[in-house]
């Protein structure tokens, strides 16, 4: 039987025949001592565990197992566009809202939605237009009141528009005259008894005229009503009618380059604003209880001036001469509503 300390591993085909055959006995001895040589080199060689690859790894794996250890991870399943990423992955953070802001409006004028307009009327200066500030009484509101009489003489009244001898006038009571705002307005009345009458506003009512009253011409009180009855309900609203007249411009006596006073007739739609062209620009003359515009310091006196109505419309008169209680017709009318 070979030695366990041989380290050399032995070479049969070299080995057997360098030795003679000496009988079948002593050849199967040989052939047995030296599958066992092999067998205890093999058990002895460092590592050696007489299995496979595969078998050690497979008996690793099960070691481990049977000790606790995690199993190894299964091959990563790749992701693609349709197909869900794994429950374990780690989710993609998705894009906040802020992270991409839509533009506003206000941002992107090109695309974004036009901003409301202050007013309805299309304007024939849209590159100045000024939105006018909101009058007490407003387009497409029906108010209610009284309606009084009153005898207007010769149709002058608070609104200074003169003499006239259109006797379908009223007078506003004084809140809703609103410092003239009120003057030249047209305004379709209507009585209970569903008969109505259109007046224009020519004059002021003050106190105990309540707000929502109207004390309108005797002429025009009786297409109303009879004038015995003295006081009846109504409801009233504003117009914009169809005319053939068109604004004209006139300086109030005593005006001069230095100072004037400018009021607008004949217009269509109430007055908002009076603004008069200056080295600056556009400068807003301040309306007076009368129906007059004032520059107190002359500026503007005699240079273009600027009409804009409640609707936001704005016409343009080109620059007038001073001519103190002179009615300069203009050729311009607001649009009807």
């Amino acid at each position: 039987m070979a030695s366990s300390s041989h380290r050399r591993r032995p070479q049969p085909d070299r080995d057997v025949a360098r030795r003679p055959v000496r009988t079948p006995l002593l050849a199967v001895t040989a052939v047995a001592g030296l599958a066992l040589l092999v067998t205890l080199i093999v058990a002895v060689r460092p590592g050696g565990s007489g299995g496979t690859g595969q078998d050690r790894a497979g008996a690793a794996s099960s070691s481990a197992t049977a000790a606790g250890a995690p199993e190894p991870a299964s091959a990563p399943v790749s992701a693609s566009p349709t197909s869900p990423a794994p429950a374990s992955a780690t989710p993609k953070p998705t894009a906040s809202r802020s992270a991409t802001p839509t533009a506003s409006a206000s941002a992107t004028p090109s695309t974004a939605a036009p901003a409301r307009r202050a007013a309805t009327g299309t304007a024939r200066t849209p590159s100045t237009t000024t939105a006018a500030a909101p009058g007490r009484i407003r387009p497409g509101t029906t108010y209610d009141g009284v309606a009084t009489s009153y005898d207007i003489g010769n149709g002058d009244g608070a609104c200074s528009f003169g003499p006239t001898s259109d006797v379908m006038t009223a007078a506003m009571n004084t809140a809703d005259y609103e410092t003239a705002k009120a003057c030249g307005a047209f305004v379709s009345v209507r009585a209970a008894s569903g008969t109505s009458v259109t007046v224009r506003i020519t004059n002021e009512c003050p106190a105990p005229c309540a707000v929502g009253q109207l004390d309108l011409s005797r002429q025009a009180f009786a297409k109303l009503a009879p004038l015995s009855a003295g006081r009846i309900a109504i409801t009233w609203s504003l117009l914009s009618p169809a005319t053939s007249d068109t604004v004209s411009i006139r300086y109030k006596t005593g005006s001069t380059q230095y100072w004037c006073g400018i009021q607008a007739i004949g217009h269509r739609n109430p007055l908002a604003r009076l603004d008069v062209r200056t080295g600056g620009g556009w400068l807003a003359l301040t309306r007076t209880g009368y129906n007059y515009f004032l520059s107190e310091q002359g500026t503007g006196c005699g240079s273009a001036i600027r009409l804009t109505d409640i609707y936001g419309e704005q016409l343009v008169v080109p620059a007038l001469p001073v001519r103190p209680n002179t009615v300069q017709r203009t050729g311009l009318q607001f649009a009807r509503h």
